[in-house]
C-alpha cells in the first residue's frame, strides 16, 4: 500500500486548484494505474473520514475496510472498490466542501475525477448496462418520447402501475421513482420567435451584455418547457433580450456520469462552435438547471483544457439568479413585484452550490417583500439516475430524507428547487410538497 501516513494530515488551507482531466492519455483508463491510483485515494479516505455523511460512495468505502480481514484497504476485495465507484454521482461536494487533501495539498486528492476516470474505464471495457445506455440518451429519449400520441403513451405508461412495473423488470428502472412528464409542446416549439435573433441590444451592467442566449437544455425542452418560458419572461421583464440557438444537443452531463467520454466530445463539437458564435455577437449565455451550466462553466473546460472556444462559452455561461444578481447590484433589476410569496422552502442544489457563486436564487426572491426564504444546503439525493435506478433507489431516498423532513417541518407556502429533478424527488419522499421552480415563483410574483 502507498504510504500516506508520513505528511501532515493538517491539509490544506491554499484555494483549491482544479487540473484539468487527462482523459486522452492511456494511463488513464489502464486497469493497473487505474487501481493503483484508487488504492492510494481509498487509503487517504479511510484514514481521514471527513466525508463519511456526503453520500453513499463513502460508507460503503468506510464499511468494507472495517470489514475487511485486517481492518486494512490491503484485504478489501476489488468488487468493493467497484461498489465505491457505482455510487459517486459526481456531484463535487466532497472536492468542493470536505477534503482537506485537494491540490495544491501534495498528495494531490481529487475523489469525483478518480470515480469519472473508474466510470471511464469502466464504459471503455463495455461493461455498462443497456438502462444506462438509454437512461442517459437524453437527446433520443426525448424527440422520439416529445413526438405528439407517442407522449401521452409515454406519459400513460409512466403514471400507471403496471406500466412502472414493467419498466421495473425489463429496464430496471424503480418503480415508485418519480418520471419526468414529456411534452410534445416544447419550449422551443413555444419560443420559436426567439431562435435565431440576435438583434436585440440592452445594456450592460455588473460584467452582463444586457442580452443571454438561452440553453434549453434537454429537460427544459422536453419535460419542463413552462420553466424556459419564465426564464424568457423574467429576463425581458427586467430589460434583458433573450434568444435561442438555431440548433442545439444535450450539454453532455448525463454521458460524463456514465463515463461516456466520447459521447461527450461529441456533443461539445455539436454544441460549442454555435454558443460560441453567439458570444463572439455579445451575448451571454444562460440555462435554468444547473448541472447544463456546470457542465459548460466548469466540466467541458476540464475536459478540454486547450479549446478556446470552450473556455469563451465557460466564460460567458451564468446560472439565472447569478445574472439577475449581477445586474441587481447596477440598479438594473426590477422590483415591481406584485405578489409576495410568503415562506419558501429551497433546497440547493450541489451542482449549484459548487459553481461557487453563493445562493443567488435565495438573495433574489428575498427581495420580494413578505417573502422569506430558507435555505436546506443537502442533497436531495436525486443526482442524476440515480434516484431512477432500483439498485440506488432506496439510497437515494435515504439521502434525500433529511431534506424532506426539513420541507414538512418547515410551514412553507412553496417548496423549490433549481433543479426540478430534485424537487419531484424531494417531493415524493416528503408528505405535502408541490415544488415550483424558482423561475416560476419569480414570474408569479411579478404578475407576468
Amino acid at each position: 500500500m502507498t504510504d500516506t501516513k508520513t505528511p501532515s494530515r493538517e491539509g490544506s488551507l491554499e484555494a483549491p486548484t482544479r487540473h484539468p482531466v487527462a482523459w486522452r492519455e492511456p494511463e488513464f483508463t489502464d486497469s493497473e494505474a487505474l487501481f493503483a491510483e484508487l488504492e492510494r485515494v481509498f487509503d487517504i479516505c479511510h484514514g481521514c473520514r471527513r466525508c463519511f455523511s456526503l453520500c453513499h460512495s463513502f460508507p460503503t468505502l468506510f464499511d468494507a475496510v472495517d470489514e475487511s480481514e485486517s481492518g486494512e484497504l490491503d484485504t478489501v476485495p476489488k468488487k468493493a472498490y467497484w461498489d465505491v465507484v457505482e455510487h459517486c454521482y459526481l456531484c463535487d461536494m466532497c472536492y468542493m466542501t470536505k477534503c482537506p487533501y485537494v491540490p495544491p495539498h501534495e498528495w494531490n486528492v481529487d475523489f469525483p475525477h478518480l470515480m469519472l476516470r473508474a466510470k471511464a474505464s469502466r464504459f471503455k471495457s463495455g461493461d455498462v448496462k443497456r438502462r444506462d445506455r438509454i437512461l442517459t440518451a437524453t437527446d433520443t429519449v426525448g424527440a422520439l418520447a416529445g413526438i405528439p400520441v407517442i407522449a401521452q403513451t409515454v406519459n400513460a405508461v409512466n403514471r400507471s402501475k403496471l406500466g412502472r412495473r414493467l419498466l421495473e423488470s425489463a429496464l430496471g428502472v424503480a418503480a415508485d421513482a418519480p418520471l419526468p412528464k414529456y411534452e410534445s409542446n416544447n419550449a422551443r416549439r413555444r419560443l420559436a420567435s426567439k431562435i435565431g435573433r440576435t438583434d436585440a441590444a440592452a445594456a450592460p451592467a455588473g460584467g452582463t451584455n444586457g442580452r443571454a442566449l438561452i440553453f434549453t437544455t434537454c429537460y427544459g425542452n422536453r419535460n419542463l418547457p413552462q420553466v424556459v418560458e419564465d426564464l424568457s419572461a423574467v429576463f425581458e421583464h427586467n430589460g434583458i433580450a433573450t434568444a435561442l440557438a438555431a440548433k442545439e444537443r444535450c450539454c453532455g452531463m448525463p454521458k460524463l456520469e456514465l463515463g461516456d467520454l466520447e459521447s461527450v466530445e461529441r456533443y461539445k463539437k455539436e454544441n460549442v462552435p454555435e454558443l460560441h458564435r453567439w458570444v463572439e455577437e455579445g451575448w451571454d449565455i444562460t440555462a435554468a438547471i444547473p448541472s447544463c451550466v456546470l457542465m459548460f462553466k466548469q466540466e467541458l473546460p476540464l475536459l478540454f483544457p486547450d479549446d478556446q472556444q470552450v473556455r469563451a462559452v465557460a466564460d460567458a455561461f451564468y446560472d439565472p439568479f447569478e445574472y439577475l444578481m449581477l445586474r441587481h447590484r447596477e440598479g438594473l433589476l426590477k422590483t415591481d413585484f406584485k405578489a409576495s410569496l410568503g415562506k419558501i422552502s429551497y433546497q440547493v442544489p450541489c451542482h449549484l452550490r459548487v459553481q461557487n457563486i453563493g445562493l443567488k436564487t435565495r438573495d433574489v426572491l428575498s427581495l420580494i417583500p413578505e417573502t422569506e426564504v430558507s435555505a436546506i444546503e443537502r442533497c436531495s439525493g436525486h443526482d442524476g439516475t440515480y434516484a431512477v435506478k432500483a439498485e440506488s433507489a432506496a439510497i437515494a431516498k435515504k439521502i434525500g430524507r433529511p431534506v424532506a423532513r426539513q420541507v414538512n417541518t418547515a410551514d412553507a407556502q412553496h417548496f423549490t428547487s433549481d433543479c426540478p429533478m430534485a424537487a419531484e424527488h424531494v417531493a415524493n419522499i416528503a408528505e405535502n410538497a408541490e415544488p415550483s421552480h424558482p423561475l416560476s415563483l419569480l414570474r408569479r410574483s411579478y404578475g407576468i
